[in-house]
């Protein structure tokens, strides 16, 4: 009886986690597919939420023309925009049921203590109000600052996500790893750095940024006179509408130049981080996940500058968003060893 309950118990745990791998899965492509649709100009591709011009679905144009030219005067459906922005949103909601999913799950396997049940529903929690940030994408028009951060809030439900894989699947070091220990502020260093990298890059995206510096390493001879802080940090003026940006050249040109030399720094203390636990660990896991950080950030950095010079192609854009994410999960999970495990 007992060894039948006991195989119950590893068959459940083994189940729930496959459903947080899938969740994951899905994280990363809700992830992907919130890029894709931004870069192909598509956001405003439904202009309500959470449906599209009032439908569940993108409404047929001869069909619904009546409709749409009552509801929503003035619009022209673009057909293909609005079915990238809808499948976006399919996918979102697939997420926020999933994770709604694992915490009630984490709720039920609790009984047992093996599993978290805090962060799951504080994924619960940030669905929601990513869910926010969605609809006011939407409603106030690409509003930049709205746009930035939704964009964190879907790479913060794909970290954390990975981290909850992570706690219910690594195994501790054997005998730990006491020389990495000393080195996990360096991590977390390196962690806040790249984090603002990504918050700087959700930035220059919502702004419409890219294609205002075309040249490398600058934008140009003359790019370095015009650069402001200011202008990186100024909030657009009130706008009926956002889409393609409204900042001027120069502050855009400071937006991307300032990316570009904070992905500079941040390269440099992601290194240096890695150097010295590569230097002070001894455990083959630590030294393992060093190496994966250190292989997405060259990965990255090589995506970040041929999408310089091939003048900014849709697809290695979007690589170099899903690079990001991967890049950020591999520091995580490098910090989760040393903290948890050393």
């Amino acid at each position: 009886m007992q060894e039948a309950a006991k195989y119950k118990g590893v068959n459940m745990i083994k189940k729930y986690k496959n459903l947080v791998l899938i969740c994951c899965f899905f994280s990363i492509c809700v992830v992907g597919l919130g890029a894709y649709t931004r870069l192909s100009d598509a956001g405003l591709g439904c202009p309500d939420w959470p449906g599209c011009y009032g439908f569940l679905t993108v409404p047929h144009h001869e069909i619904h023309s009546e409709v749409l030219s009552e509801n929503f005067p003035g619009m022209v459906l673009e057909t293909a925009k609005a079915w990238k922005e809808m499948i976006h949103r399919y996918f979102a909601g697939a997420l926020g049921v999933l994770i709604l999913v694992i915490a009630i799950g984490a709720l039920l396997l609790n009984k047992r203590n093996i599993v978290p049940t805090r962060l799951p529903w504080f994924l619960v929690v940030l669905v929601i109000f990513q869910a926010a940030l969605g609809m006011l994408t939407v409603t106030m028009q690409l509003q930049p600052l709205i746009v930035m951060g939704h964009l964190l809030g879907g790479f913060a439900i794909f970290s954390l996500t990975g981290l909850l894989y992570l706690r219910l699947c690594s195994k501790p070091i054997p005998g730990g790893d006491e020389g990495a220990r000393p080195q996990y502020f360096a991590t977390i260093l390196a962690l806040i750095v790249l984090l603002v990298q990504i918050a700087l890059g959700g930035w220059l995206a919502a702004n419409y940024a890219a294609s205002h510096c075309a040249d490398f390493p600058l934008c140009g001879p003359e790019s370095m006179q015009h650069f402001s802080l200011w202008e990186v940090f100024q909030l657009p003026m009130s706008q009926s509408n956002y889409e393609y940006g409204v900042l001027s050249y120069e502050a855009r040109m400071s937006i991307h130049l300032l990316h570009r030399f904070w992905a500079a720094i941040t390269t440099i203390i992601i290194l240096w981080a890695l150097y010295r636990i590569w230097i002070h660990s001894y455990s083959s896991k630590i030294k393992q996940c060093v190496l994966t950080v250190l292989c997405a950030l060259i990965a990255q950095l090589t995506l970040g500058v041929v999408l310089v010079l091939l003048q900014f192609p849709i697809s290695v854009a979007l690589a170099h968003n899903l690079m990001a994410a991967a890049l950020l999960l591999s520091v995580i999970r490098l910090s989760y060893y040393i903290k948890v495990h050393s």
